[in-house]
């Protein structure tokens, strides 16, 4: 039973589990032995020209047992079918004699529309492996296929991901944006409960509402500091985008604002401070039912976030940490929790970070955003009705994420003096924890 399953699992006597919910960004980088296994067979096998047994081996590598992302089988024929998951959509391939094929069904097109055309022929340019097409049944596809003799390992991997991730990227824009078309392939998504998405609503506009005021009552100075804002706009987009784990538009909004702010483009920090926060305001006054409608439970195979080491995680504390003296010792407390804020998420958003390193970070989020757990049903008493922190749940839940990773990480443990007297000194200590760690790994 791993960290999340033990924190969230229902205790003895509880009338009802705690909800099952899904934070932040999946990742395929925790493979177990058994997907290693698998890679090398596939490896093994193709060199032989043995290719069907090189893809079932590949599918071994690809099987997630929590995700249930993947299944194959063969028919009477002996061609081997696949198939998979990616988010909101599924995959269809078969292998037969002479190559392998996958396909994904992205939207219905009743009638043909210049405007998404365009857009899947330009998108076409930039795809390695895949390719965007239409079907006899006026279905957009994407698809990959390839002859056995030139479908190594590698490239069915990188062809499948490639493949995978436009197409669930995809469907959710083109069907926001074009009103003639129709969602197709899309009954293995999974609704969650009212109470979450209410939940999850809520938390969106009063956050987004929160920078804003923030933003015309706050006491610092916005034109004369505006990195120290920014820090605050940049913890709200990636901790919407951890905590909420949103599908479709808002996905591509969040990843659009932080790819705005860092683009270099000669704008002024302020200026783009400025233009972030009409969007987000933008964003706040959608309609809840359009919010709802990206609100659903998916399966996934490929990750998006890039892995990383512990000592790419100790840069990004060194390069940024520091930051938030000046604004703790000046009062503004509110931009100095935003740093070490702005460090998890970021790091969240953008790494595969090591197993350890993301269950300490999520623990964080636990106990920085407590209240929002709180309204999702989730149990979490790391802070009490006073904002005062709970030291001996905190610790607890520290000892928890040790043991459930020492057997990878026999050097981890987590026996530091945590600064307890305020969040904000307990960020700071609490990401100073991170940055000594010893995640050295036994394999």
């Amino acid at each position: 039973m791993g960290f999340f399953d033990r924190l969230f699992k229902s205790n003895p006597g509880q009338a009802a589990p705690q909800p099952d919910i899904r934070f932040g960004r999946y990742t395929d980088s925790y493979k177990t032995p058994i997907n290693y296994q698998g890679w090398e067979q596939s490896l093994l096998a193709f060199e032989q020209e043995q290719y069907h047994n090189a893809y079932l081996a590949f599918f071994q590598y690809l099987r997630d047992e929590k995700e249930d992302n993947i299944r194959w089988w063969k028919d009477e024929a002996g061609i081997l079918h696949f198939e998979l998951y990616q988010g909101s959509k599924k995959i269809y391939g078969f292998a037969n004699e002479q190559r392998l094929r996958a396909e994904a069904k992205i939207a219905h097109a009743a009638t043909p529309n210049v405007g998404f055309m365009r857009r899947l022929i330009e998108r076409n340019f930039i795809l390695q492996f895949s390719r965007f097409a239409m079907d006899e049944a006026n279905n957009l596809c994407i698809v990959f296929d390839t002859y056995h003799l030139d479908g190594s390992p590698y490239k069915i991997y990188q062809a499948l991901k490639e493949l995978a991730v436009n197409a669930d990227k995809q469907d959710d824009l083109l069907l926001d944006e074009f009103n003639t078309l129709e969602a197709v392939d899309a009954t293995h998504l999974v609704e969650i409960p009212e109470q979450e998405k209410g939940a999850k609503y809520q938390f969106i506009v009063a956050e987004i509402n929160a920078v804003l005021k923030e933003a015309v009552e706050g006491k610092l100075n916005k034109e004369q500091y505006p990195g120290g804002f920014a820090y605050l706009l940049l913890y709200l987009i990636y901790k919407l985008d951890y905590l909420i784990k949103p599908e479709g538009y808002m996905t591509e909004e969040l990843e659009r604002l932080q790819r705005f702010y860092f683009a270099k483009d000669n704008k002024p920090n302020g200026e783009k401070n400025q233009l972030i926060l009409k969007d987000l305001h933008k964003l706040s006054e959608r309609p809840q039912a359009e919010f709802y409608k990206e609100m659903y439970r998916v399966r996934a195979t490929f990750g998006i976030t890039t892995p990383v080491n512990h000592d790419k995680l100790v840069a990004l504390i060194d390069t940024e940490l520091n930051n938030m003296d000046w604004y703790a010792d000046n009062d503004h407390d509110v931009i100095a929790l935003a740093i070490p804020g702005f460090i998890v998420t970021s790091a969240l958003f953008n790494f595969a970070l090591p197993k350890p390193d993301r269950d300490l970070f999520h623990l964080y989020l636990q106990i920085m955003e407590g209240h929002y757990f709180k309204n999702l049903g989730m149990p979490n008493d790391f802070v009490d009705n006073n904002g005062q922190l709970n030291k001996k749940a905190i610790r607890k839940a520290l000892e928890e994420i040790v043991a459930d990773n020492n057997d990878l990480y026999p050097n981890f443990n987590v026996k530091v003096s945590l600064d307890f007297d305020s969040k904000v000194e307990f960020a700071k200590s609490f990401l100073l924890m991170v940055r000594n760690l010893d995640l050295t790994r036994m394999d």
